[in-house]
């Protein structure tokens, strides 16, 4: 007689039939104690009187499982990887997969593989970073905007800026823009696009770039930019983080930008920022539609704005006082 390997689930249906063969149990308790019907516990105890204990262990085990992925697929899986997505993270990888190749798998399982084969980190191995603070609750109550200098286009184009403004309570990309650089008027020709979009928000949050923060004013500066002026003409609030964690939610989308929009762009053959641009719409479109939140309140807080649309130009400019 050779040793019989059992589940903890199948010693324990051997333990309860034993039970009720001497008596100690009812069929019916059996069956709540088991969670199956009282017709399956007759279809066990019959088995168990006649073929004995080794028979009550599961029909398939130490066979292969009927959902297992044929080996082929998996190499066709893991080499279309290796050639044309080295860098991508499991998630965007399987996206790619089942929209230009027709083969779909679920992302836990491509991530395993990835694994196996030393091309995909565990999170334990990767690193962790600071706590995020909790959301605004509505929806336009505070917006992160950063600028990201980024080689966007790799090697097939300058570097350049793309300026990223996020809903902090839904985490939705509000406006994206390839620029040159972070500057006043880069940054005017953004806010401009967002208020004509969506209105103005309550406040934006940003770093202390010049842009937004004077480093040291004295009797003659007003101790605001012209940012910070133009922002107060239209009666919206900046507020400027002491640190980059303070602003982790446009940080984490700047990751997660120069991950994914890299290689969309790539994939697309864009080069420059003017179609870099015109490629934002769809892209942005995607992102909010697989990595927005809904808010904790359901209430909108921006406003219409307090000046008519084409006088925007007036506030929108350099402003000396003498």
């Amino acid at each position: 007689m050779g040793w019989v390997m059992m589940s903890e689930r199948d010693l324990n249906r051997i333990e309860v039939l034993a039970q009720i063969d001497d008596g100690w149990l009812s069929v019916q308790n059996g069956a709540n104690m088991l969670d199956v019907t009282k017709r399956q516990m007759f279809r066990l105890l019959k088995t168990y009187r006649t073929d004995g204990a080794a028979a009550i262990r599961h029909k398939a085990r130490g066979k292969t499982p009927n959902n297992q992925i044929h080996k082929a697929k998996r190499d066709y899986a893991m080499a279309l990887v290796k050639e044309l997505y080295p860098d991508f993270g499991p998630t965007l990888a399987v996206e790619m997969l089942a929209e230009h190749h027709g083969f779909k798998v679920s992302r836990e399982t491509l991530r395993k593989w990835m694994q196996e084969d030393g091309i995909w980190l565990s999170r334990k191995q990767r690193r962790t970073f600071h706590q995020p603070r909790l959301r605004r609750e509505c929806f336009g109550e505070l917006i992160q905007i950063d600028g990201s200098d980024h080689r966007w286009f790799e090697d097939r184009g300058d570097p350049c800026t793309l300026l990223v403004f996020i809903d902090d309570a839904t985490s939705t990309l509000m406006e994206l823009r390839f620029v040159k650089s972070e500057s006043t008027f880069s940054y005017f020709d953004a806010l401009e696009r967002y208020l004509l979009r969506h209105g103005r928000p309550i406040a934006f949050y940003s770093d202390k770039h010049s842009v937004f923060r004077v480093a040291r004013p004295n009797q003659h500066m007003t101790g605001m930019t012209q940012f910070g002026l133009a922002l107060a003409e239209l009666n919206v609030e900046i507020i400027c983080a002491n640190s980059s964690q303070a602003k982790g939610r446009v940080e984490r989308a700047n990751r997660t930008l120069q991950d994914r929009l890299v290689k969309e762009l790539r994939l697309a053959g864009i080069s420059n920022m003017e179609d870099g641009n015109a490629f934002l719409a769809g892209f942005t479109e995607r992102y909010n539609g697989k990595f927005a939140k809904a808010p904790a309140k359901p209430d909108n807080l921006h406003r219409a704005l307090n000046i008519e649309p084409d006088r925007l130009a007036e506030v929108f400019c350099l402003r000396d006082k003498r």
